[in-house]
């Protein structure tokens, strides 16, 4: 039996059991954790070494920037931390930028350097951002993940 009181937020565990809450609590934590990591490697090159971020640069966007590739590397970084922490703060806003930002990165990714494999991956990440824009959405009016036990959380 619960003690919950009616109009009160259903406890995480609780809203788990929702299918669609738990794809949203996923791809949230998803979309929260990847940009952070993958920014601040744009200033460590971890991840790309021995190679730097910069080869994903298409020399057509270097050329609109008057930065270096690198420069413009730290730039993307940045950007993709701040996006990761807007979804961890306002997911309904920031699973769109992300989004936004991945539709941006595909278009890099075919139009320069040709990496048509890490563009396919990209798209299906957009997709998944997509799919988190949605649910946020959802769960942002009740619909998901706040209505358990006939209690309905109001956020």
């Amino acid at each position: 039996m619960s003690t919950r009181q009616a109009g009160s937020a259903p406890a995480l565990a609780d809203q788990l059991k929702d299918p669609a809450f738990s794809a949203y609590f996923a791809l949230r934590t998803v979309f929260t954790i990847a940009p952070i990591v993958f920014g601040l490697d744009k200033f460590f090159n971890l991840l790309t070494y021995p190679r730097h971020w910069s080869v994903y640069l298409a020399g057509w966007i270097h050329g609109l920037i008057p930065l270096s590739a690198d420069q413009c590397m730290y730039l993307v970084g940045a950007i993709e931390i701040v996006a990761g922490v807007l979804v961890a703060v306002a997911p309904r806003i920031g699973a769109w930028v992300v989004a936004a930002w991945l539709a941006g990165i595909i278009i890099d990714l075919v139009t320069g350097p040709g990496y048509y494999d890490v563009a396919l991956r990209d798209f299906g990440l957009l997709v998944g951002a997509l799919a988190l824009a949605r649910l946020a959405q959802g769960v942002h009016s009740g619909s998901v993940g706040g209505s358990i036990g006939g209690y309905t959380a109001r956020r």
